[in-house]
C-alpha cells in the first residue's frame, strides 16, 4: 500500500485516494503550483481545491506541467455559496472546469449547505453527473440533518461528505450515519491546529511508532475509514504527510486518540456559518 495506490471505492464504483493534498489558503501562482507539483512527485494522486480558494487556474497549470497524466489524478473542486442555484451552479462549474483545464472533474461538491438553496443546487450537480461531466458528486459541511433533507429529493445520493474531522471533533454519529448510507466521509483540517500536534497521546504514539504527530493524525482518520486532505505548501511536510502507509494504530492507540474528543471546532458549525 502507498499513497499512490491506496483508494476507497465510492458508492458508484469510482476509486478515490485515501489521502490527498488540500490547497485552501495556498496562494495562486508559484506557491500553489509548487505545492501541487511536490505532492504529485511524492505520489499523491488527489488534489482538492474550490472556486472560493481562487487558485483553480494555478492548480490546473501545475497538473498540466506535471509528468503525471491528468487522467491519473483525482481532482476535486466545489461550488461556493454565492454560486448556488440551478443555472448559477452550471455556470460556476464551467468556470471551474475552464480554470482547471480539464474536460471532466472527478468530484464536485456543494461547499456549504446554503439555507433554502442547496437542494436546487444539488439538482444541477445531478445534471452534471448524468451528463458525464463529473465522475462523482457530493457535499461539504453537511450535518446528518442536511443529508436527510437532501436525500428526500435527490435522484442521486451524495457520494462524499467533506467535513471538519479530527480527534478534537470526532463526529462519530455523523461518521456512522454516512457509513450507513454509503457516503464516504472526508476530513478537512485533519491535523487540527498546533495544540493537537502537541497533545500528549499523539506525541507518545508518534514516538512509539517512530512517526511524526501529523502522520499519526492522518493514520487515525484512515483507521476510521475517513479520507483526508491535509494541507501544506512545504515540500518536506507534503512528502512526510504521505508516509502513513507503513504502520497501523492498535486498539490502545485509537482509544487514547479518541479520548481527545471535545466536540470542538476550529471552523464554523454549518448552522452558524455567515451565509449572508
Amino acid at each position: 500500500m502507498s499513497i499512490q495506490t491506496s483508494t476507497t471505492t465510492l458508492a458508484n464504483g469510482v476509486e478515490m485516494p485515501w489521502v490527498g493534498l488540500g490547497v485552501y489558503k495556498a496562494e495562486a501562482g508559484n506557491e500553489v503550483e509548487r505545492a501541487v507539483k511536490s505532492a504529485l512527485e511524492a505520489g499523491y494522486r488527489s488534489i482538492d481545491t474550490a472556486s472560493f480558494y481562487e487558485n483553480e487556474h494555478s492548480v490546473g497549470k501545475a497538473i498540466a506541467e506535471s509528468s503525471i497524466p491528468a487522467d491519473d489524478i483525482f481532482l476535486t473542486t466545489k461550488v461556493w455559496n454565492n454560486e448556488h442555484g440551478f443555472n448559477e451552479t452550471l455556470e460556476a462549474f464551467e468556470r471551474s472546469r475552464e480554470k482547471l483545464g480539464v474536460d471532466v472533474i472527478d468530484l464536485y461538491l456543494i461547499h456549504w449547505p446554503v439555507p433554502g438553496k442547496y437542494k436546487e443546487t444539488w439538482g444541477a450537480l445531478e445534471k452534471l453527473y448524468e451528463e458525464g461531466k463529473v465522475r462523482a458528486i457530493g457535499v461539504s459541511n453537511f450535518t446528518d440533518q442536511h443529508l436527510e433533507e437532501l436525500m428526500k429529493i435527490a435522484k442521486v445520493k451524495p457520494m462524499v461528505n467533506q467535513v471538519e474531522f479530527h480527534p478534537r471533533l470526532f463526529q462519530k454519529d455523523l461518521l456512522e450515519y454516512c457509513q450507513t448510507h454509503d457516503i464516504q466521509l472526508e476530513a478537512w483540517r485533519p491535523l487540527g491546529q498546533g495544540d493537537l500536534l502537541d497533545a500528549d497521546p499523539v506525541q507518545r504514539i508518534a514516538e512509539k511508532h517512530g512517526k511524526k504527530p501529523a502522520q499519526v493524525l492522518i493514520r487515525w482518520s484512515m483507521e476510521n475509514n475517513v479520507v483526508t486532505i491535509p494541507k501544506s505548501v512545504t515540500p518536506e511536510r507534503i512528502k512526510s504527510n504521505a508516509e502513513v502507509f507503513d504502520f497501523e494504530l492498535d486498539a490502545e492507540d485509537l482509544q487514547a486518540i479518541n479520548g481527545l474528543n471535545e466536540d470542538r471546532r476550529y471552523g464554523f458549525h454549518p448552522d452558524d456559518f455567515p451565509y449572508a
